[in-house]
């Protein structure tokens, strides 16, 4: 199985690895920084060097549980020691936006004790579904997005720590519905911790600390029906 350096240290940007197989397009490595695609995510791309040679990683996903890195011209790759560098650009944007997501919905949670149903992390903008704010007036959305960014502005730490399932799902409130989600085969939780404001189950990449997420921009909003909200944001100079 390969090792998820991501998940240790979101601001690693190059890696040694092994190229354990080559089929087609598609490349596993024995260890890799590279993010694919979950929990509403988008994956990273970079770059692949061996010797003189360098291939393009367009996409990386999860295939029956092996992570699979897509390359250009994977002819010029063979098994062996290969040099793996990030886009750097993409993978902060994709940070920033994600760990934006986290603070928004603890603070829909805080205020109308609403879930967040589903997300979407782009590099330059993102997407959230929240549960029972179907009423609110587009100036209290604004208020509330005004709120989020204060709490940003507080500059709160951004940490991880594993636990064993149980210990999750003792917790009370948001992280037990999140949890409950994930399938019963998955034995350790990775918590995702804002401050004293928001943990969360999570698998993604996030900034260290909030004020580095930047300002957020509400967009939009729309109904999604069965009372789910839909709100689309971006972050000034995102």
């Amino acid at each position: 199985m390969t090792k998820e350096l991501f998940l240790e240290n979101s601001y690693q940007t190059s890696c040694e690895a092994m190229i354990l197989t080559i089929d087609g397009e598609k490349v596993i490595l024995d260890h890799t920084i590279f993010y694919p695609t979950g929990g509403g995510q988008e994956h990273d791309i970079g770059w692949l060097q061996q010797g003189d040679e360098t291939v393009e990683v367009v996409k990386v996903k999860k295939e029956h549980g092996a992570i699979m890195h897509y390359v250009r011209n994977p002819e010029k790759l063979s098994k062996g020691p290969v040099k793996a560098e990030l886009d750097w650009q993409r993978r902060h944007g994709l940070m920033r936006h994600h760990s934006m997501l986290h603070v928004l919905g603890a603070v829909f949670y805080r205020h109308y004790n609403s879930l967040c149903t589903g997300n979407q992390t782009y590099m330059d903008r993102a997407r959230i579904d929240l549960t029972g704010i179907t009423d609110l007036t587009a100036e209290t959305l604004k208020e509330i997005v005004a709120k989020a960014n204060k709490e940003i502005l507080c500059n709160h730490k951004i940490s991880t720590r594993i636990v064993p399932r149980e210990e999750a799902e003792a917790i009370s409130g948001s992280i037990k519905t999140v949890v409950n989600l994930i399938p019963e085969t998955v034995r350790d939780i990775r918590l995702v911790k804002i401050g004293q404001i928001d943990e969360q189950a999570c698998g993604g990449t996030h900034v260290k600390e909030t004020r580095e997420i930047g300002r957020i921009i509400l967009e939009k909003s729309k109904n999604k029906g069965k009372g789910i909200t839909r709100l689309e944001l971006h972050l000034e100079n995102g």
